[in-house]
């Protein structure tokens, strides 16, 4: 049942590249838009704290891939704006992202260093 929610989520995403299809719009902008957007209101809802409920009632549904990295870099920043811009919102931002980030460019170095060096 949770999947369901994942894909109404990328239903949503898939509307908005064939509006931006049929605005004439070439295939490239139409998928940066459709990114910027699901950010957007991934993150425009956990600020109102709403994707909160829409996580604990969707499940990992909630969690596909652009909107859940949205939602852990603004839930962080939400929690400790009190703490000030530089202390609480710049440095507690990616407590939650920063591994994934870490993980994710050193792991995609790894697998381009193995293609140079195999030509797979």
């Amino acid at each position: 049942m949770h999947f369901g929610y994942g894909g109404l989520i990328c239903t949503i995403g898939q509307l908005i590249w064939e509006a931006c299809k049929q605005a004439g719009l070439n295939q490239e902008i139409c998928t940066t838009i459709v990114s910027i957007c699901l950010i957007f209101i991934s993150a425009f809802l956990t600020a109102l704290n709403v994707f909160n409920r829409i996580g604990k009632f969707a499940g990992a549904g909630s969690l596909v891939p652009i909107t859940g990295f949205s939602n852990s870099i603004v839930s962080p920043a939400m929690e400790y704006k009190s703490e000030g811009y530089v202390m609480g919102v710049g440095a507690k931002m990616f407590t939650i992202a920063g591994p994934v980030l870490v993980y994710g460019i050193s792991s995609s170095i790894i697998v381009g260093i193995i293609y140079a060096m195999f030509g797979i």
